[in-house]
């Protein structure tokens, strides 16, 4: 079992930046890929951003790409998700996950096995 903690989430005005971290619980974590998702009010959950294993592919949604930024370490067993330019629109739950089988698409939920309890971001205009 891993667990994934979440951290940074707060308020922020538009236009502010915030960086989430996921912090996992097993040194296994350089064998996962990593991704983040969000659910706004009233929304579904959403993709936002992934990362392999190695950081050597990234994923991002279009409604994020440029100015969202995912990257890791793997010493630190930390995946990480730069948020600048933030909009109102970003408000949302940000959850972290990790797919521990290298399978499926990066995109989608059920790729993952493992989700974080998830970190509160909320962007006033």
């Amino acid at each position: 079992q891993v667990q994934l903690i979440e951290s940074g989430g707060g308020l922020v005005q538009a236009g502010g930046s915030l960086r989430l971290s996921c912090a996992a619980s097993r040194r296994t974590f350089i064998r996962y890929d990593m991704g983040w998702f969000r659910q706004g009010p009233g929304k579904e959950r959403e993709f936002v951003a992934a990362i392999s294993w190695n950081g050597g592919s990234t994923y991002y949604a279009d409604s994020v790409l440029g100015r969202f930024t995912i990257s890791r370490d793997n010493a630190k067993d930390t995946v990480y998700l730069q948020m600048n330019s933030l909009k109102p629109e970003d408000t949302a739950v940000y959850y972290c996950a990790a797919d521990s089988n290298y399978s499926g698409n990066y995109y989608q939920a059920n790729k993952y096995d493992y989700w974080g309890q998830g970190t509160q971001v909320t962007v006033s205009s």
